[in-house]
């Protein structure tokens, strides 16, 4: 009768010491501990060109009133300003952002590329087609293609639910609003 042979004891493990108070953190690890960081001079980047585009803009021709095309590039500027003021010192703090939990979104998917490339498409053609066609028929496109990509498939009612949101946007923007839009042939006719 042969006896088992005694198992052989697993290497243990030297449990990681944390760095004591005094030592030196790497230059990496500390961005890595700061990365909203880049956010805020992302921010910092598009407040300084927003406010500089806003403050060298000749608007002497343009100018229409105490409340010109100036103020409101110069209020989104001072405000992406401050919020990346007050970014930066809440990270410097210890405040962090909360991790994506895609509590509505499986993370474990794969991205879905088809739907995007439908969507890319539709966009490049109605940049492609608003010309010639012009935005009420462009814009028809548009709607109801973006509509198929995004998974309607009521050919009995989305066509005519984009032509009308089409012909609402137009008559808004061109009519109401007094910004041209390319009206295309169909224009002869409404």
């Amino acid at each position: 009768m042969t006896t088992p042979a005694a198992p052989t004891p697993e290497p243990k493990a030297e449990p990681v010491q944390p760095a004591a108070p005094g030592t030196p953190r790497t230059a990496r690890s500390w961005l890595r501990d700061h990365s909203e960081l880049g956010v805020s001079i992302l921010l910092l980047a598009l407040g300084v060109l927003v406010l500089t585009d806003a403050l060298t803009m000749n608007v002497d021709i343009t100018q229409r009133g105490p409340v010109g095309p100036k103020t409101v590039p110069v209020v989104v500027g001072i405000g992406l300003l401050i919020v990346a003021a007050l970014l930066t010192v809440d990270v410097l703090r210890g405040g962090r952002g909360q991790a994506e939990t895609g509590e509505d979104v499986d993370l474990g998917e794969p991205a879905d590329w088809r739907t995007v490339l439908l969507l890319s498409g539709v966009f490049l053609g109605f940049a492609v087609l608003i010309e010639p066609l012009g935005f009420p028929a462009a814009g028809a496109l548009l709607f109801w293609g973006a509509a198929y990509a995004l998974g309607s498939r009521r050919v009995d009612r989305d066509p005519l639910i984009a032509a009308v949101l089409s012909l609402a946007a137009y008559a808004l923007f061109d009519k109401l609003l007094g910004v041209p839009l390319p009206g295309g042939p169909l224009m002869g006719v409404l």
